[in-house]
């Protein structure tokens, strides 16, 4: 379960802490084909509360639909209140769909590591602490095993984070959708103080880092849905 704000000095504290294990530039993936399909392809990433990592991959350009969920358990524990007993085998993950035409699998991957989340913490992130705040990559196929892997083993050699990356690389069996009001989260909340201190930043950071993968997304108003609808950024 997310833990309440009482404190925010000290989760600023340990959210600037896990800013700065993670180097703001990464190499790009010296592995990463681009499907022959034009079709779209999804990938599941876990990185800690997925409030935040959804709102980076929404500011992706190329990348259509991102979902919050549930991955590596079953369908009976899909549910918040369960998964936050840590013991589910669950993580919060979120399921991005991107045109492999526009945005390669590799460039995610790379925004995943040096953006969304630092992959050297062990079972948390930032305030956050549980198995169900793991960093994974959820792969659906051989080709998403290899292009993760390589790149692990690329960002290793190169010695690219202080610490070793912990990151696992687990075989999606489903992907569940979380609980309506989780969906947009940032977006409809974006006063609320854990969303100031833990996911602001990164929104900030992927922005600077990266201008050529930015895109805009609407902010949440009265016109725009309830809260909770699935977030569907428009194709230009």
């Amino acid at each position: 379960m997310r833990k309440t704000l009482l404190f925010p000095v000290f989760f600023f504290f340990l959210s600037g802490v896990a800013c700065a294990e993670t180097p703001k530039f990464l190499p790009p993936p010296r592995y990463d084909p681009v499907p022959a399909t034009q079709k779209t392809q999804k990938i599941v990433v876990a990185g800690g509360c997925f409030w935040g990592v959804q709102g980076v991959f929404q500011h992706i350009d190329g990348v259509s639909r991102v979902v919050s969920g549930y991955a590596g358990g079953d369908k009976s524990t899909a549910h918040y209140q369960r998964v936050g007993k840590g013991d589910t085998g669950h993580a919060e993950s979120v399921e991005i769909t991107y045109d492999p035409q526009r945005v390669s699998l590799g460039t995610l991957l790379k925004v995943f590591f040096s953006v969304a989340h630092d992959p050297t913490q062990f079972n948390r992130q930032g305030p956050d602490t549980g198995t169900q705040y793991r960093s994974a990559i959820f792969v659906s196929d051989p080709m998403q095993a290899k292009v993760a892997r390589e790149y692990i083993a690329q960002l290793e050699a190169r010695k690219v984070f202080a610490r070793p990356i912990v990151t696992r690389i687990e075989p999606l069996t489903h992907f569940y959708p979380a609980e309506a009001y989780h969906q947009d989260y940032l977006i409809h909340h974006p006063d609320e103080a854990y969303i100031v201190i833990n996911d602001l930043p990164k929104i900030e950071n992927l922005k600077s880092t990266y201008p050529a993968l930015w895109r805009d997304v609407p902010a949440a108003s009265a016109e725009s849905g309830a809260p909770g609808r699935d977030f569907v950024v428009p194709e230009p």
